[in-house]
């Protein structure tokens, strides 16, 4: 039976407690409905809730419309809620599935928050969790995506996992319980839905268990991951420094391109991305990927991983001063002290750029920033940030490094003007 295999399943994978409160994620589709008489059957605390997304016209209403007569029926506490799909969609640059997605489980953790629940309880099922391994295989995949769909996560648990759709029609069948159905899951325009109604079929022709055989593979990689995801934080560990990724670490790895992957692909960067920045580890250093929100660079000795940010500029604060036979030249770098009469122009700030060169404090000939900074060891993210402060066309500071010996105090100074970087609050 039906209900045997669902308290069988909740109490093997712990996804809640008899006492615990339960919202039932209520569409009014057979899945759905299924949920909700088999968890009140089985004698949970349920109340119900129903996101009307204003996508499919009448439909929409008429979904609405079954799921207040059910809850009224059964005597089950019912929340609704309406969005504007399409308007969220806009706003969030997103597709409009996403923003379904989105706006219901950011209503689910709402309404379970308000009203002392302990879980929602979702409808997915054995061909759902099934259809979505397919559907990442389809598109490329790390072991996580082979996992199918998880019985738990964080406050959403799907008891129905155990069973398959052909199973929830019969059971309710059986039961005398109608419910609605969804137009668009009868038609072929969706992925998902040529998956469902194409791909398995077929496949179903060389193996008719085969639904089983994959959900089964999907359970046994879960367990895998446990131990993989485990070596992979380990692994990281190792090959992460302050400075970014040791190259030389992580071609040490027994698998380094897949501990690449995990570490990059959380960041936005795809797998044809990674395989070209693994490529590059033992080229000229220089080359820059992206994705959108983040930028790594293979630098001599590291990838440097940043986020994308304005380089901000540094605040500086000027003061004049007569020279005193009593006054100490400053040594902090982010303090810098000049002969103020031989600065005869305007003052003015900007990033350094090729070509740039300067007179380094205690040398005498000139030198190329590019150069400086090289001999330095400053990594391309840090060249990047520097700032240099000029007299007319000269250099007399790279910000927060060093000054230049021409604009510098000796004895024939008079006044002396000390320029600071005042350090913003965070």
């Amino acid at each position: 039976m039906e209900q045997e295999r669902v308290a069988q399943y909740i109490n093997q994978k712990r996804l809640f407690m008899p006492t615990d409160k339960v919202i039932i994620a209520l569409s009014g589709g057979a899945d759905s409905v299924a949920l909700l008489c088999l968890l009140q059957t089985l004698g949970y605390n349920c109340e119900a809730a129903h996101c009307n997304f204003h996508l499919r016209g009448k439909e929409s209403d008429r979904d609405e419309a079954f799921v207040c007569q059910l809850c009224a029926k059964r005597q089950v506490p019912l929340h609704i809620v309406h969005f504007n799909t399409v308007r969220t969609a806009e706003e969030r640059h997103i597709s409009i599935e996403m923003a379904a997605r989105e706006l219901r489980y950011e209503w689910f953790e709402e309404i379970r928050r308000k009203s002392g629940a302990n879980v929602i309880a979702v409808a997915h099922h054995r061909d759902d969790s099934v259809e979505t391994l397919l559907l990442n295989l389809i598109r490329g995949t790390g072991i996580n995506g082979l996992r199918g769909i998880r019985p738990k996560n964080g406050h959403i648990v799907r008891p129905l996992l155990c069973l398959d759709r052909k199973e929830i029609i019969n059971y309710l069948n059986r039961t005398g319980q109608d419910y609605v159905t969804d137009s668009t899951n009868l038609q072929d325009e969706y992925t998902r839905n040529k998956i469902r109604l194409n791909l398995l079929p077929m496949m179903q022709e060389i193996n008719p268990s085969v639904k089983e055989s994959i959900f089964n593979t999907a359970e046994h990689l879960s367990e895998v991951s446990i131990i993989y995801k485990k070596s992979i934080e380990e692994a990281t560990k190792r090959v992460q420094t302050t400075e970014g990724i040791c190259i030389d670490a992580l071609m040490q790895e027994t698998a380094p391109e897949t501990l690449l992957f995990e570490i990059l692909y959380p960041l936005g960067f795809n797998a044809a991305q990674i395989r070209d920045i693994y490529r590059a580890l033992e080229g000229q250093p220089g080359k820059t990927f992206s994705s959108e929100h983040w930028r790594v660079v293979k630098d001599r000795k590291y990838l440097l991983i940043e986020a994308y940010q304005q380089v901000e500029q540094p605040l500086l604060a000027m003061e004049k001063y007569s020279l005193t036979p009593d006054f100490i030249i400053p040594r902090d770098k982010e303090v810098a002290c000049f002969d103020a009469d031989k600065l005869l122009h305007p003052l003015s700030l900007r990033l350094w750029q090729q070509g740039d060169v300067f007179t380094p404090f205690g040398m005498k000939g000139r030198k190329k920033v590019s150069d400086y900074m090289t001999d330095r060891k400053f990594s391309l993210l840090r060249k990047e940030q520097q700032w240099v402060l000029c007299c007319g066309k000269d250099i007399i500071w790279l910000v927060g490094e060093r000054t230049d010996n021409r604009f510098r105090v000796d004895s024939s100074t008079q006044r002396v003007l000390i320029i600071h970087i005042i350090k913003k609050k965070r």
